[in-house]
């Protein structure tokens, strides 16, 4: 584990210590906003503790869900009131340069509005999408009631996994960070396939509309 990576643990560890399950829930929410603070680091090192006697399985869970599910409703609010005025006009004003349009905006916006349930429910289990996947959701206006239902869902199977990982590892609970950082690689790998078809599929279509112009 990095240095930086041993501070934020740390630092954990010492609020987890310290506030209980309260802290846990402050973390996890914490993490919904800035990202850079790992759920990964969060919920294994519960399910340790759980293993040690300091928290309990159901209290950890509830305490890590009700975190998460308050990040994201914070984002789910970015996304409602501030994500519109600032979206749109950056597609109006720079989309030509990352081969975007309004059009493709309102295009996703139909499309989650389609398929919004799934994508808020599945994305609360992948990394990099978890607490971006709000964004769209406040954007979209999506029920409050149903986005609360699907991102407590999500996020309780998230931190159960995370929290089991950690109870059945033990003192090697961090290795859990190895098999998630192999997870994010397929993401990763996933979404920028989706990048490269999208950039060839709108560049074949440009040159196709040059051809009949």
């Amino acid at each position: 584990m990095g240095e930086l990576m041993e501070q934020v643990r740390i630092w954990i560890e010492q609020i987890m210590t310290a506030l209980g399950y309260p802290g846990i829930a402050l973390i996890m929410l914490v993490e919904n906003l800035f990202p850079p603070i790992p759920s990964e680091l969060v919920m294994p090192l519960a399910g340790f503790l759980i293993a040690d006697g300091v928290f309990t399985f159901p209290g950890a869970i509830a305490a890590g869900t009700l975190g998460s599910v308050l990040g994201a409703v914070v984002l789910y609010y970015v996304g409602m009131f501030a994500g519109e005025p600032l979206v749109r006009p950056f597609f109006r004003k720079y989309g030509k340069w990352f081969l975007l349009s309004e059009e493709d905006l309102d295009r996703s916006l139909v499309i989650f509005s389609k398929h919004g349930d799934i994508m808020v429910l599945v994305g609360r289990v992948i990394p990099l999408v978890r607490s971006l996947i709000s964004l769209p959701a406040g954007m979209n206006r999506m029920p409050m009631l149903r986005f609360l239902v699907l991102t407590t869902i999500g996020s309780a199977v998230w931190t159960t996994l995370l929290t089991v990982a950690g109870y059945i590892l033990g003192a090697n609970w961090e290795r859990v960070l190895d098999f998630i950082s192999q997870y994010q690689r397929l993401v990763l790998g996933a979404i920028l396939l989706g990048v490269i078809i999208f950039v060839v599929r709108r560049v074949l279509e440009l040159r196709a509309r040059r051809q009949v112009a």
